[in-house]
């Protein structure tokens, strides 16, 4: 005699779409394209420093920059905000505009000098 669990029946379940993975694995293949054409990259980091070269060596945690006139720089992996193929255009500081008090105590807008 066979004996059968019995389940009553389930209503049909929503299945959301699955999250996108941890990892793509396209990293390493990423990288060593950089390096074996010496493609200048920019990186971004966390602080948000930007250093310019071409990814010479790369690992599990660290990629190697080298640098024209200057040093070559390790740098960690966890300490990359992104990489772009190319130069970045760093912005231009921004000027900041102080407004002062007349003798009369009204105030004055200064403008920024005409260039």
């Amino acid at each position: 005699m066979n004996i059968m669990a019995y389940r009553a029946p389930q209503p049909p379940t929503k299945k959301g779409k699955t999250p996108p993975p941890e990892e793509t694995f396209e990293e390493a293949s990423y990288l060593r394209s950089l390096g074996e054409t010496q493609q200048p990259v920019s990186v971004k980091l966390v602080g948000g420093e930007i250093v310019q070269g071409w990814v010479e060596y790369y690992d599990r945690y660290m990629i190697r920059l080298t640098r024209e006139g200057g040093p070559n720089l390790f740098i960690f992996k966890h300490e990359i905000m992104y990489i772009s193929d190319g130069p970045l255009a760093v912005p231009a500081p921004k000027r900041t505009v102080r407004t002062g008090k007349t003798a009369s105590g009204s105030r004055k807008s200064a403008a920024p000098p005409a260039e």
